[in-house]
């Protein structure tokens, strides 16, 4: 059967089926994936029936894969591929420490994912094993066509700007009470604000909530025009939103877009939802370290 396209947006997002992920895919089926995916910049995919390790052997059709980051526990998952995107303790149960919850509420946040790292990510593929009664969504948002539709005047203004991005900013934002002192005190990354996707050619807005500053510019001033590309990429033509059932799988290119997770009752409602993160492709602008700034 072939691979069936339905888009959601003109410009944006589209529902994939009509193969089987839980099958090997030949040679061209991975290459009509990887065009609509391309094209299209996030896709869904319904009842997919994969399991952790089919779902870590899907993603590896786009690229090589990060492992995930251990900073907080030790992982509940045997695949080192598999991040946490849940509200789910090593144990299963839902996280009860309020430090912990507050810390992912970031995740509520438009964003890419690690735009933090000098390594920029790829696709993104967030798979649902539990689903919550209400909320728990996913937001995207085109930040291709969003670009594509600013002003001459803004993108002369931010061509060849950089926006310095770190972790501790967007939890910040969400409510941990990290100082600007101590932020100041941890590595930044300044990454390109008008990035060229290496595989499709179009440009892009690269920001989200974890970026900090624009490099050169007033402090104050530079959070502005920030805060302004946000609101522009998130106007309504150009989200939507995804709501999950057991099975359900979105992939996404973060070189094409901004996300965020939507708000649900994460005391009272399980959410267990896993992710494997690809690198982005060769030919993708690597990040610069910004040191550490001394008090």
């Amino acid at each position: 059967m072939p691979l069936k396209v339905e888009p959601i947006l003109p410009r944006f997002g589209a529902e994939l089926s009509g193969v089987d992920l839980t099958q090997p895919l030949n040679e061209a089926t991975r290459d009509e994936i990887r065009a609509a995916q391309y094209e299209w910049g996030v896709t869904v995919w319904r009842n997919t029936g994969l399991d952790d390790a089919g779902h870590v052997e899907f993603s590896r059709i786009f690229g090589d894969l990060f492992s995930a980051p251990s900073m907080l526990a030790k992982s509940r998952f045997t695949l080192p591929e598999m991040f946490d995107a849940g509200n789910l303790d090593q144990q299963g149960n839902i996280v009860g420490d309020e430090r912990t919850r507050l810390y992912k509420r970031g995740d509520r946040l438009w964003h890419p994912d690690t735009s933090f790292m000098p390594q920029k990510s790829g696709w993104s593929l967030l798979r649902c094993v539990e689903a919550p009664p209400a909320g728990g969504q996913t937001w995207f948002a085109d930040s291709r066509s969003a670009y594509e539709d600013l002003p001459q005047a803004m993108k002369d203004r931010i061509e060849g700007l950089e926006a310095e991005h770190c972790h501790a900013w967007s939890r910040r934002r969400a409510g941990m009470p990290y100082t600007e002192e101590e932020i100041d005190a941890m590595p930044g990354v300044r990454q390109q604000l008008v990035l060229t996707h290496p595989i499709t050619g179009r440009k892009t807005i690269y920001v989200g909530s974890h970026a900090r500053d624009i490099v050169g510019m007033d402090r104050a001033e530079g959070r502005a025009l920030i805060d302004e590309l946000i609101a522009w990429i998130t106007q309504p033509q150009y989200v939507f939103s995804v709501s999950y059932a057991p099975g359900d799988m979105t992939v996404w290119d973060n070189l094409a877009l901004i996300h965020r997770g939507g708000d649900f009752d994460d005391v009272a409602h399980r959410r267990d939802m896993r992710r494997t993160t690809v690198k982005s492709p060769p030919g993708t602008p690597v990040g610069t370290v910004r040191e550490p700034i001394a008090a």
